[in-house]
């Protein structure tokens, strides 16, 4: 980790807010680097950052720095950390497409309960990447309607063992076996992907760990682990 966006990306990756990040001048830095932790080799986040503020914004802070200046240190270590998650945030931006800001849009409605409360309050139990691939997915039920397709890929991203069946012939019905533990977090998981893309015409029966019985399909038909249909 060599820049601040980069640190920010591995901090949200770690479980840890942005908004808890607190950026601070280095007292003692590297002119080649734009962090300076106290172990290079570190793979955790610390809350405290040192920044080297010369490396990519010299003209910013060059007066703000200026070792002749000894008037109110905490104000200026208050705006220095104010303005360096700023900076971080027009790098994160940087790199983001037009796709990438919708996503964002859709994620922010999502957790303002736009989508319903129970939408809201499960969001939280998803990591960043799987909240992206459902604000993705809500995008492109809107452009296509493909709702079964994107119930299906939504639910192989979130639980990789995943199955869904579609029994269509008689009813619309749909098993969807889940190949995880029945628990709070994995019901409310499914819960919240299955109000974005199940269509309203379609019942549906959920099995956890134990898949049903198929028959020629030896996975299935193991002895006291299948589920009856």
């Amino acid at each position: 980790m060599n820049y601040i966006w980069d640190l920010v990306i591995r901090a949200e990756q770690q479980g840890l807010a942005r908004e808890k990040l607190h950026f601070r001048p280095g007292r003692v830095f590297s002119p080649y680097m734009e962090l300076s932790p106290v172990d290079l080799n570190a793979r955790m986040v610390e809350q405290a950052v040192d920044v080297n503020p010369y490396y990519r914004f010299y003209e910013l802070f060059k007066d703000m720095f200026d070792v002749n200046v000894e008037d109110a240190p905490e104000l200026r270590d208050a705006l220095f950390d104010i303005i360096v998650h700023f900076l971080a945030e027009l790098d994160l931006k940087q790199g983001m497409n037009k796709r990438e800001y919708y996503i964002r849009f859709v994620l922010a409605d999502m957790e303002a309960g736009r989508f319903g409360e129970g939408v809201s309050r499960a969001l939280c139990l998803f990591s960043r990447e799987e909240r992206d691939r459902i604000a993705g997915n809500v995008l492109r039920l809107y452009e296509t309607g493909e709702a079964l397709y994107l119930l299906r890929d939504t639910l192989r991203y979130v639980f990789p063992r995943s199955t869904l069946y579609a029994h269509c012939e008689e009813r619309d019905e749909l098993l969807l076996y889940i190949g995880q533990e029945n628990n709070e977090i994995t019901q409310a998981k499914a819960g919240l992907i299955m109000d974005l893309f199940l269509p309203e015409r379609f019942q549906t029966e959920l099995y956890w760990e134990a898949h049903f019985g198929i028959v020629d399909v030896e996975e299935t038909m193991r002895l006291d682990c299948i589920a009856m249909y």
